[in-house]
């Protein structure tokens, strides 16, 4: 008989793992527990069968108020994910819950993807690709006459965790001249690493040839970007985005591209995913989308699963987590140090 049960609801459209989780029980096993992975499409059929769970391992599903305040016996959720979006923090709080995520496994991977959106929307590769391909060969050179060169021009990046400072060393050896808006960041942070902190997010808006987007989905954070801050781009501006499709309100952005109040962009997240096939972005040549892949590596799936065994079976052992959203759940006498807070990482992660 396991000592703890940790139940997994099945990942929505995804094939189920069977029962294998070799990875994660490396950490679990020793301890006594066990995953156990439940179909349970609603609500009510998860709290059916996780009411008396020691933990919940949560994979691409949305944790609602309901299903938490029907966990009698839970100790843990845990993410395998950086966003915490999928689960209602604040009542998993209300319920003494330490919800877990990983918001430093996957850094190095997501700023490659955000440097890679820059590079290729500011010399619109995809369009280019396309002329080559078409034979169109004439057309592509004058396309880029509009260009300036990138050496000189200003990124700003919006939030300055962990991805916007590997973006940040990244793009220091092209030439950029790099500021940084995040109020919860002290600026000796980014002046140690040759970023210029800016005072306000307008600031960085009206000086940025280049804007990356890095924060959270939170609620503070829902629709940072909206016509007004659009507005306050120069014409000639690129936007990236390789946080999260919330922080951005995307009819803004359809309008400010159609209407040329910015000049491009290079988006890894939309606020509906997929989009719809009516979504405006999904034909317009100012556009390069990928399918929010940033985190995508060989790496990935064996990291992360390793990654959140550890953290449920830190939790279930006593023991405080590595990263936790809601630290104020935890007991006091764990003296190790949690990492500051950040827009891009949120509250303790």
């Amino acid at each position: 008989m396991a000592k703890f049960t940790i139940i997994s609801p099945a990942e929505v459209g995804v094939t189920a793992s069977g029962g294998r989780f070799d990875l994660e029980l490396e950490a679990l096993t020793p301890i006594g527990a066990e995953i156990i992975e439940v179909n349970a499409p609603t609500d009510e059929e998860l709290v059916k069968h996780a009411q008396n769970a020691d933990a919940l391992y949560v994979r691409r599903r949305k944790v609602t108020k309901t299903i938490i305040d029907g966990l009698a016996n839970c100790k843990v959720i845990s993410l395998a994910s950086v966003g915490v979006d999928t689960v209602e923090v604040d009542a998993a709080t209300a319920r003494n819950i330490p919800v877990t995520n990983m918001p430093d496994t996957f850094i190095e991977e997501v700023a490659d993807h955000a440097m890679m959106l820059i590079l290729a929307t500011h010399r619109r590769l995809v369009e280019q690709d396309r002329m080559a391909r078409d034979g169109r060969w004439r057309e592509a050179r004058p396309i880029l006459y509009k260009n300036p060169r990138l050496m000189g021009q200003t990124l700003g990046l919006i939030a300055f965790g962990h991805v916007a400072r590997a973006v940040a060393k990244r793009a220091k050896p092209f030439g950029f001249h790099i500021i940084a808006y995040d109020p919860y960041v002290e600026e000796l942070v980014m002046t140690e690493r040759d970023v210029e902190p800016v005072a306000t997010l307008d600031e960085l808006l009206h000086r940025s040839d280049i804007v990356s987007l890095h924060a959270p989905s939170t609620e503070d954070a829902f629709h940072l970007m909206k016509e007004e801050q659009f507005r306050a781009m120069k014409p000639e501006a690129l936007f990236i985005n390789t946080g999260r499709g919330a922080t951005v309100d995307e009819s803004a952005l359809i309008k400010a591209l159609d209407e040329g109040w910015i000049a491009a962009a290079g988006l890894d997240v939309l606020e509906q995913e997929p989009p719809g096939g009516n979504n405006p972005l999904l034909s317009m040549d100012k556009v390069i989308l990928t399918s929010h892949v940033a985190s995508a590596s060989a790496r990935f799936e064996p990291t992360r699963k390793l990654r959140v065994g550890r953290e449920m079976a830190l939790v279930l052992s006593g023991r405080w987590p590595m990263s936790c959203v809601n630290p104020s759940v935890l007991p006091k006498t764990d003296l190790r140090r949690w990492q500051p807070f950040s827009m891009e990482r949120g509250p303790g992660s």
